[in-house]
C-alpha cells in the first residue's frame, strides 16, 4: 500500500546556507558606479538611439559618401516626409551623434566619428570594471 503525506504534515526544514561573507551585497571599494547626472546624460543618448527610424538614418548618414548625407536622400528609403525626417535627425544632432551643415537650400548631416565610441567607452567605463 502506498503511503501518502497529509498536506499539513510536518516536513523537515531544509538547513539554511549560510553566506560566505556579511558584505557579499556591498560592491568592491575602487570601482566607480554610475552617477544621477551622468545617468540621466547617458540615458538621453540611448533614447534617441531607441528609435528604428533613427537606427536607420544614422545607418545611411554613415554608409553615405564620406558618412554624410543630404536630407532630401533620406525621407524616401524611409518612407516618412522631410519634417519627419528633419525632427528624427535633429534628436540624432543633439544627442551628440550627427553634426548638421547647411548647404543652400539643404541640410547636410554627417557622422560624428568619436560619438559611438565615446558611448562605449562610458558603458565598458562602468560596466566593464565589474569583471
Amino acid at each position: 500500500m502506498a503511503e501518502t503525506i497529509s498536506p499539513t504534515a510536518p516536513t523537515a526544514a531544509l538547513p539554511m546556507a549560510e553566506p560566505e561573507s556579511a558584505e557579499c551585497c556591498v560592491p568592491p571599494a575602487g570601482r566607480p558606479s554610475l552617477g544621477a547626472e551622468a545617468a540621466v546624460a547617458l540615458a538621453a543618448r540611448f533614447k534617441a538611439l531607441a528609435d528604428p527610424n533613427r537606427l536607420r538614418l544614422l545607418s545611411m548618414v554613415a554608409a553615405g559618401e564620406d558618412a554624410e548625407a543630404c536630407v532630401c536622400d533620406l525621407t524616401e528609403p524611409l518612407g516618412l516626409g522631410q519634417p519627419t525626417v528633419s525632427h528624427h535627425l535633429k534628436i540624432l544632432v543633439d544627442a551628440g551623434f550627427l553634426t548638421r551643415e547647411k548647404r543652400g537650400v539643404w541640410a547636410y548631416y554627417s557622422v560624428v566619428p568619436e560619438a559611438l565610441g565615446d558611448l562605449a567607452t562610458t558603458l565598458t567605463g562602468q560596466l566593464g570594471s565589474a569583471r
